[in-house]
């Protein structure tokens, strides 16, 4: 009798196809039938972060080879479309009266060929009255120069308009020994997936097809269809594979919303992909944040208050960025401590720079920051081991909720657990011994230990459920349709693990659909590290469902009561129990329901609520304390996504998330110089990490299934880069800490630390 496939390290289905013949994405629909002929669009982007548009110019572009048409906002009379999270922030597809940040899309030039696009675009000139730019969040909030003059103000989303409590300055620190302030940048950063963005449409029969490289298809097709006017049977969204996308294509985006109403005006299928320039200015930011944190307790090391301030930068629309700080960072913000007061209040405001939006943990990493910034600074003034306050408030172990001061519920957590698990798998003793002996010979090259203890939450964006469909067909195969949408996470592997530990269909032999709303209407994609605990859940539902189904068939073939008739997982057929060598396969039954819709089950799990999954890392970093250097010599992840369906596929989105982390911590940061321009519009400027910069990451498994699903699992999609970047900003201050310097703002460069260091002495 064969054990359960479920926890076991199973090869991803996957990857032959993307080691061989390669992943089919947007740009590859070379063959499809719809596409044929198709012409290319290019986007003429602003060049200036701030200004009137005074006049646009198109007649050398309509005149140059290749060119089709040039349309601009007011030629194609597009409307006013008001921001979701505040209606009195308004935008048109392409700018018509004003643009607000560099690379805005200002008019479309459609082509023949790609590269004629290119050229015509440069040919339209856009004349400016420019105004003055506001790059910094701080500046921009204070200034009487509006971004959105209907505003009102730069603010635009506040928790204390949403009757959420203001912070109440220093009073809750009335009793505490010591207090300590900081102020956190959390810098913006690129999400810079492989695959830049890109769509392809056609018009067919009066419907819209369109294909698009998207989290979530459904999402995409409702905006598309919002933003064109159609229902729901005049548009099909196709997702071919996806080359990454780290939150940021969740959404959908001007330049591909006005792909279908430029296809009817020229009467073409049309295609458009970005350049890595474009998608480092036109695909949202990530983060954003800029924090000021108080903390205070007991000189033994009691944290008795905690409050901050969250400045979000929106960038230039009010979109999903702008919400994160409110509904995600500040929920999270007691972290894993037992604090008895905390007070957040977040403040989203809009700049001249590009839109931020969900970027790999959205709002958690940046709430895991500060928390575990503010206990090491308080740790510092008490002259204590950032490790031993951490213990001293962590939250105790519990098994069943367990609710924070800031309101937020927990479902399950044993975080001292974790962090023991990483400190020995570490030798967290030894590293200390190590740093006090480099630090007693004066070595230019100093040791830093960093360590973060983390709770985050997962599938706690709406919707609360998935949908999930299992067909069986006449030659035994299944068929699993599936409302999530992988790019990266193995999706066909573990659906086809969780069918076949139900069914008995072997993994070979099941199949995975997604991404196409025609096949799969019904679906809330791929995002906040919802997939496993509701698509997954959704899937093993249904392959229950299916299989009891199938008894009842099976009973009716085999002439037997339905209650006699048992399922063999291990040959895939049913028989009446004490009988095997009388079966019926799954293609029987399958063959038996022609003419009656087939073998098919359908059905959607509806989650009880979010999960929390929770972990601790140690990073440990070499600083050259004469050029500020860093370099990364270890990282130790302990991450706790309850019950594991697949270790490899685990410890593979651990390794994505720690490699971001810490890129973050280190290296990446998207800036603009004065007048809001980027200045880190390419990968040569911004500093995208690679495996030279990492360390070999060691993963130590720890498992606390949640009573949330019937899987037992949370989300471990995210989980990597809210551990790891913490653990290796305060590695890098811990490295330099006995020379004085208490702070240093991520990216930890080598001119930061240079700097911090030359500023303490």
């Amino acid at each position: 009798m064969g054990g359960s496939i479920l926890g076991n390290r199973v090869i991803r289905k996957e990857d032959p196809k993307f080691l061989t013949t390669g992943g089919e994405y947007v740009d590859d629909l070379q063959h499809e039938p719809l596409l044929t002929g198709a012409a290319h669009v290019t986007y003429v982007r602003s060049s200036v972060a701030h200004g009137i548009i005074t006049g646009i110019d198109t007649s050398d572009a309509l005149n140059s080879p290749g060119v089709i048409a040039v349309f601009t906002g007011d030629s194609l009379d597009l409307p006013e479309m008001p921001a979701t999270f505040n209606p009195m922030a308004k935008r048109t597809l392409l700018a018509r009266k004003k643009v607000r940040y560099v690379g805005e899309p200002i008019a479309a030039v459609i082509t023949e060929t790609r590269e004629q696009g290119e050229d015509a675009a440069e040919l339209v000139i856009v004349d400016y009255d420019v105004l003055p730019a506001l790059i910094d969040i701080e500046e921009s909030m204070a200034s009487t120069n509006l971004i959105y003059e209907e505003c009102g103000s730069n603010v635009v989303f506040d928790t204390t308009a949403l009757g959420m409590p203001d912070n109440t300055g220093d009073a809750i620190f009335a009793n505490c020994e010591v207090v300590v302030k900081g102020r956190f940048v959390n810098q913006r950063v690129a999400p810079c997936p492989l695959e830049v963005r890109g769509s392809a449409v056609a018009w067919v029969d009066g419907r819209l097809f369109q294909w698009l490289s998207t989290q979530h298809a459904q999402g995409a097709r409702d905006g598309i269809k919002a933003a064109l006017g159609l229902d729901d049977t005049q548009i099909r969204v196709i997702t071919p594979d996806v080359g990454g996308g780290f939150g940021a294509k969740i959404g959908v985006y001007p330049e591909e919303m006005l792909l279908g109403i430029l296809a009817k005006k020229v009467g073409r299928a049309l295609r458009w992909r970005e350049t890595r320039s474009e998608s480092m200015v036109g695909l949202g930011h990530g983060r954003a944040q800029v924090q000021y944190v108080t903390i205070g307790g007991t000189r033994a090391g009691k944290v008795q208050a905690y409050q901050m301030h969250v400045l979000q930068d929106s960038g230039a629309w009010v979109d999903m960025g702008t919400i994160l700080a409110p509904f995600m960072t500040r929920p999270m913000s007691s972290a894993v401590y037992d604090i008895p007061v905390i007070e957040v209040r977040t403040t989203s405001v809009v700049t001249n720079t590009t839109p931020t939006t969900a970027y790999r943990g959205a709002g958690r990493p940046e709430a895991t920051a500060a928390a575990e910034r503010a206990i090491d600074m308080f740790a510092a003034e008490i002259g204590k081991d950032p490790v031993d306050v951490r213990r001293m408030n962590l939250i105790p172990k519990f098994m069943h909720n367990h609710t924070t001061s800031i309101g937020q519920n927990y479902d399950v957590g044993d975080y001292e657990g974790a962090l023991d698990k990483a400190l020995a798998a570490a030798n967290y003793t030894e590293l200390r011994a190590e740093q006090a002996r480099r630090r007693a010979a004066g070595d230019q090259k100093q040791l830093g230990i960093g360590v973060s203890v983390y709770v985050e939450i997962t599938g706690g964006v709406p919707p609360m459920s998935e949908a999930a469909k299992i067909e069986v067909l006449e030659n035994g195969r299944a068929v699993v349709y599936t409302g999530t949408s992988p790019h990266g996470q193995g999706h066909a592997t573990s659906w086809s693990m969780i069918a076949a530990e139900q069914t008995g269909i072997p993994m070979d032999m099941i199949d995975l659909v997604w991404g196409d709303t025609d096949l799969v209407p019904v679906g809330g994609g791929t995002m906040g590290s919802r997939s496993l605990q509701q698509g997954g859940a959704a899937v093993n539902q249904v392959s229950i469902e299916l299989v009891d189904n199938a008894k009842k068939i099976a009973a009716r073939l085999l002439e037997a009561n339905e209650a006699d008739v048992v399922l063999d997982k291990d040959r895939a057929v049913f028989h009446v129990a004490g009988t095997p060598a009388v079966a019926k396969s799954w293609a029987d039954i399958a063959v038996s329901m022609k003419g009656n819709g087939g073998l098919v089950q359908e059905g959607v799990f509806i989650a009880e609520g979010a999960t929390f999954p929770f972990g601790a890392h140690v990073a440990v970093v070499e600083v050259d304390t004469e050029t500020g250097k860093v370099k990364h010599l270890r990282h130790v992840a302990c991450d706790d996504a309850g019950r594991v369906l697949n270790p490899l596929l685990l410890e593979g989105q651990i390794h994505g998330g720690v490699a971001q982390g810490t890129a973050q911590a280190l290296l990446e940061e998207v800036r603009y110089d004065a007048d809001g321009n980027p200045i880190t519009s390419n990968l040569a400027d911004y500093a995208f990490i690679s495996a030279a910069e990492l360390p070999s990451f060691e993963v130590v498994h720890m498992e606390t299934p949640t009573f949330l699903n019937p899987l037992g699992a949370k989300g471990i999609g995210e989980s990597g880069t809210i551990g790891s970047t913490p653990a290796v900003q305060s590695a890098v201050v811990d490295a330099v800490s006995h020379l004085g310097v208490r702070h240093i703002d991520m990216p930890t460069t080598a001119e930061r630390v240079w700097l911090a260091i030359a500023a303490a002495k």
